[in-house]
């Protein structure tokens, strides 16, 4: 991986919009410290790189639960007549009961290199496999963590680190499951494993935060003493939720509480911009109205919800409700934030019988738009300096290649939106920039081989006897 200090580029995408002949610089902790715009070349400075294409800024993926890859696309076949989220879940289970620390670690680094060729740069880990086989802890409580971490570090993306607080199999304390041994923790082993995880996350490439599986999976009082804990770790630590993502979920929550899992969270939590509600595909208009005012991050994984049957999002009304929200690729069915955002626009589309929803008052672009929009909306969620092309914000970029057959000869805002909705979502980047150091060459990780091989020999390994 290389760090050369600035880039010229014809056409970058700043907060405020499209730019021409700008010359961005960051410092050696990978962070923008100058953003010039209308610049002309040549430059004294022969350690400017010239970029291949127009500049935009990377996308955080808000949510991940790394281990599923290795099975993705491996579920797609009816095995109930009603096949669902439930179903799916059954076989998730059963997969991750077999993995082992240093097979987590080598499905980690290849699904982190696919972000990073896809063009996230940044990733929250939604993290709940906690225990050995047995259900017992490990020697070091925070061994899968550090087969994560490890991973991370290698291929260079940056990592926001949620570990997963799961106790229960459903609402009003039902016990859980014993295909689901492996992720149970007591509140205050989990914030045992926080405070001991917190020195290892100095420096701007770690994040640490905290994520309650699911109202289903915590009770009150444990959710409570939680959110307590973290804030008095770092009171502006993230703080994740699985919320109201099937129409199942809501009616349960509604018997067990009387109230859907949105409104109780509004009235039992002090939801602030800390909090991210991954999915909330089942939100009522109160719900959708009070949630956005507040400042929290929708989590929407689109392709995951679509692949689960989940539904769709109040997305329309969010936006016009001034809400805020990021992508994630969730179970990593597909691992591209182009994928995701032309799912959640083509979604739309469908159930509003209309076109270009993701445009907003002030850009007309449905992928300009969306592109930024996920963009803080992510930063927000990953906790880390992840805004964009600004001063103090880190440097993780991507590089579109102006001579692919579907950008060649465009305006770099038509570029944009001909790489979410009429390439092949990755071709068309030439190349990924994480915190300033080139992680890709023509757009392939310099660890790619590699990890992928690895990667497939892992899951051969757990297919057999699945």
């Amino acid at each position: 991986m290389s760090r050369p200090r600035a880039i010229f580029t014809k056409s970058a995408l700043l907060p405020t919009g499209w730019e021409e002949n700008v010359l961005l610089v960051w410092d050696l902790d990978g962070n923008w410290i100058d953003i010039k715009v209308g610049v002309v070349p040549p430059f004294a400075d022969q350690s400017v790189h010239l970029t291949a294409g127009p500049v935009v800024p990377g996308i955080p993926n808000l949510h991940s639960h790394t281990f599923q890859r290795a099975f993705a696309g491996l579920t797609e076949y009816r095995s109930k007549p009603n096949d669902s989220f439930w179903s799916w879940r059954e076989l998730m289970y059963r997969f991750a009961l077999k993995l082992t620390p240093e097979q987590l670690e080598t499905i980690a680094a290849w699904v982190f290199i696919e972000m990073i060729e896809a063009g996230y740069t940044s990733v929250c880990e939604f993290h709940y496999l906690h225990r050995d086989f047995d259900g017992q802890a490990y020697s070091e409580d925070d061994e899968l963590v550090a087969s994560l971490l490890r991973a991370a570090g290698r291929v260079g993306i940056g990592i926001t680190l949620l570990p997963v607080l799961y106790q229960y199999g459903g609402f009003d304390r039902q016990a859980a499951s014993r295909e689901q041994r492996r992720f149970i923790r007591s509140t205050e082993n989990l914030l045992n494993l926080l405070h001991g995880l917190k020195s290892k996350f100095v420096g701007p490439q770690r994040r640490l935060g905290v994520a309650p599986h699911s109202l289903r999976a915590v009770s009150p009082e444990s959710l409570s003493e939680l959110v307590l804990g973290i804030s008095e770790l770092d009171p502006n630590a993230p703080i994740h939720i699985h919320i109201a993502e099937q129409v199942s979920e809501v009616d349960a929550c509604r018997a067990w509480s009387g109230a859907r899992p949105v409104e109780w969270l509004l009235n039992n939590q002090p939801l602030d911009s800390r909090w991210c509600l991954v999915h909330a595909t089942h939100m009522d208009d109160f719900e959708c109205s009070k949630a956005a005012k507040l400042g929290v991050v929708a989590g929407l994984c689109p392709t995951t919800e679509a692949n689960l049957g989940d539904g769709i999002f109040k997305f329309e009304q969010w936006q016009e409700e001034g809400g805020i929200w990021g992508i994630g690729s969730d179970s990593h069915v597909c691992v591209n934030p182009s994928e995701d955002l032309l799912q959640l626009e083509y979604s739309q589309r469908l159930f509003k019988h209309r076109r270009n929803i993701g445009a907003t008052s002030s850009r007309s672009q449905v992928a300009e738009a969306m592109w930024l929009n996920a963009v803080v909306g992510g930063a927000q969620a990953s906790g880390r300096a992840l805004r964009g092309i600004e001063v103090g914000q880190r440097a993780d970029f991507l590089v579109l290649d102006e001579k692919h057959s579907a950008l060649a000869g465009l305006a770099p805002d038509m570029m944009l939106s001909c790489h979410v909705f009429a390439s092949s979502r990755n071709s068309a980047i030439d190349g990924v920039w994480v915190g300033g150091l080139c992680c890709t060459e023509h757009g392939r990780h310099l660890l790619h081989d590699e990890a992928a091989f690895n990667f497939a020999n892992v899951r051969q390994k757990l297919l057999e006897n699945f």
